[in-house]
């Protein structure tokens, strides 16, 4: 047992460092906070930069900040078969064209790839209930994503899968893009212009996937993935399960842990506080749930050096909802087949809806 443990411990050391290795080389090849033109280039520039930001979304209704769903009809592309029972196809539809800020419209929609939204699924020949499934921070790529979520153990438990890419990730970047996604990005009012439209992606699919015969639709998702799949359920409360896994909670609080606010406790804490109400309006910790606690799981990684452990503890806390952890890191997520026992207990014990009685 001694040696066991031993064992576990150097490995969650190994994973917690090879989150450190990416973070940093993620780093190096992307501008500082401080280094953003948006925000300025010193502590007084960004406390006005983002002083005048909130006095902007101040004038505004943020009431309104969410535009309602649309009833969609997308696309649908065949695709080679998953699996004998499994079919596969691509789900393409013209996402929200417009932004909430006109005045960044045309920045936003300066790349072309994201004007679509995108999904796959991943679905049995009847309809089932189905876990709409978010990708993290620099993923999306659909047949990468496909090997990185249990799709045959959700099916195992009577689910379809349906793969979401976030905006400006996967087919939705830029062709001729070589450095890191534009969303998030280090600006508040671009960050919040790409969570108001993957907030919305996600309503307009599941309301397609419900029209189709799915008797439920819910969430998992990975990252920036659960941050966004949690946020969507303080918005719509006809989600029927959430599961963050590794989730990032808050990105006032990552960008302190990660060093991009002042190293003096003062300005810190006073860049933190403006960050945190610059954000307030798309943070899932900022928002009131509505999604019932027994229908959400919190999965986080204790040897996680990238979104660690309180943000899943914080995220837990706010949806009142069970904690569970796997003992490796982010990227080497060591422990993950134990913790996700704890997502299929969760989905079994969910009430189920036969096919075509609606959610």
């Amino acid at each position: 047992m001694k040696r066991s443990g031993l064992a576990r411990h150097l490995l969650a050391r190994a994973a917690s460092g090879l989150d450190r290795a990416i973070t940093l080389a993620m780093r190096v090849t992307t501008p500082e906070l401080g280094g953003d033109p948006t925000l300025g280039s010193g502590h007084e520039a960004r406390v006005e930069a983002l002083t005048g930001m909130l006095a902007r979304y101040a004038a505004l209704d943020l009431a309104r900040f969410y535009p309602e769903p649309r009833a969609i009809e997308p696309t649908l592309r065949q695709r080679r078969a998953f699996s004998a029972a499994l079919s596969r196809r691509d789900v393409v539809w013209e996402s929200v064209a417009d932004t909430f800020l006109p005045e960044l419209a045309d920045t936003y929609r300066r790349t072309v790839a994201n004007h679509h939204a995108h999904a796959r699924l991943i679905t049995r020949a009847e309809p089932r209930p189905i876990a709409l499934l978010v990708h993290g921070y620099l993923m999306g790529q659909l047949r990468i994503d496909e090997r990185v979520w249990p799709i045959h153990v959700l099916d195992e438990l009577g689910f379809d899968s349906a793969l979401v890419l976030l905006p400006f990730h996967g087919r939705r970047a830029h062709p001729e893009r070589t450095g890191v996604p534009e969303f998030p990005g280090r600006d508040p009012r671009f960050a919040a212009e790409g969570f108001r439209q993957a907030v919305t992606d996600l309503r307009e699919l599941a309301g397609f996937l419900r029209r189709r015969g799915h008797p439920s639709v819910g969430m998992l998702g990975m990252s920036l993935g659960a941050y966004t799949a949690a946020l969507t359920t303080t918005v719509d409360a006809s989600f029927d399960f959430l599961v963050p896994i590794v989730p990032l909670a808050s990105i006032a609080d990552f960008a302190r842990e990660q060093g991009e606010l002042p190293e003096a406790p003062e300005p810190r804490a006073v860049e933190h506080a403006l960050l945190e109400r610059a954000y307030a309006h798309v943070s899932p910790v900022e928002r009131e749930p509505l999604i019932a606690r027994e229908r959400v799981l919190v999965i986080g990684a204790k040897a996680d050096r990238i979104t660690p452990f309180s943000h899943a503890r914080r995220l837990a806390a706010h949806f009142h909802a069970p904690l569970a952890a796997w003992h490796g890191g982010h990227l080497w997520q060591l422990g993950r087949g134990e913790a996700f026992e704890r997502v299929a207990e969760l989905l079994r014990a969910l009430p189920r809806l036969e096919a075509g009685q609606g959610a």
